[in-house]
């Protein structure tokens, strides 16, 4: 069984950062999308990066384009998202995400596509 497990989160105040990480027990193959999503207080799960286990391909949203990097060491099962000048509106719940078996794609934000979630960790930046 895959399991996730993140770390990182917590409460910063506006322009600062934090580096998200997320740990999966093991790999099922060697062509993953792998990520991160976030769920804003009220609002929709939302994707945010994602990254190909098979090389150095990335999607981004919009919204975090040059604030934040996705990142991956594949030799320690574990993905990252460096989070730079935070704003108070990437205040959520983040969750890392694994889609095993396949390339990451246009449709990488669809939730549903994703075999499995981690528990989540908190976010939160203060104005």
């Amino acid at each position: 069984q895959v399991q996730l497990t993140e770390s990182g989160g917590g409460s910063v105040q506006a322009g600062s950062s934090l580096k998200l990480s997320c740990r999966i027990n093991r790999f099922t193959s060697n062509s993953n999308c792998v990520g991160w999503f976030r769920q804003p207080p009220g609002k929709d799960r939302e994707g945010v990066a994602v990254i190909w286990t098979g090389g150095s391909d990335t999607s981004y949203d919009d919204s975090v384009k040059g604030r934040f990097t996705v990142s991956l060491d594949y030799a320690k099962t574990t993905w990252y998202l460096q989070m730079n000048n935070l704003k108070p509106e990437d205040t959520a719940i983040y969750y890392c995400a694994a889609d095993m078996g396949r390339k990451c794609d246009s449709n990488w934000s669809w939730w549903l596509r994703y075999t499995a979630f981690g528990k989540g960790t908190k976010v939160t930046v203060s104005s």
